[in-house]
């Protein structure tokens, strides 16, 4: 005599492929975002408020015009013991990083690590259709990485 099978039809599960994961989907959304006209004091009191190490330069009309980091300051700080000059009198266009690379919201995951890898940047500005978006940095790679694998690396 047969047996029946008592269990249902399977239901296939279908897993997000990591190579669609986008830079959109694991970007910061909410940015710290700085002015020209900002004196530097202004802008190392936001590093530790916030607790970031950088972020995207807007003007008025928001659009992206350089990026300011930890890095900026230190050289600046540095240089103003050298030539015993006051810094904190001085804006961010001083400081900022004018040739900014970006990166497009589309963009994959993985073309984003290697980016990060090539060019040895922290963060990049994301971009969709030349609209400031947020900013996707290292650790959102290393974040994302791991989430795909523990849902779809076997």
């Amino acid at each position: 005599m047969p047996i029946k099978s008592f269990q249902g039809q399977r239901v296939s599960i279908k897993r997000p492929s990591p190579s669609r994961v986008l830079v959109s989907d694991i970007m910061s959304h909410k940015l710290v975002l700085f002015k020209p006209e900002e004196s530097i004091h202004e802008v190392m009191s936001k590093f530790i408020k916030f607790r970031i190490s950088g972020g995207p330069v807007v003007d008025s009309s928001g659009k992206l015009v350089g990026l300011i980091s930890e890095a900026d300051c230190m050289k600046e700080i540095s240089d103003s013991r050298y030539f015993n000059m006051p810094i904190l009198d001085k804006t961010v266009k001083h400081f900022m990083t004018k040739q900014v690379q970006t990166i497009d919201a589309s963009t994959t995951v993985f073309d984003a690590a290697s980016l990060f890898f090539k060019t040895k940047k922290r963060r990049f500005p994301v971009l969709d259709k030349d609209k400031l978006v947020g900013q996707v940095s290292r650790k959102d790679i290393v974040i994302a990485a791991l989430n795909m694998k523990s849902q779809t690396w076997r």
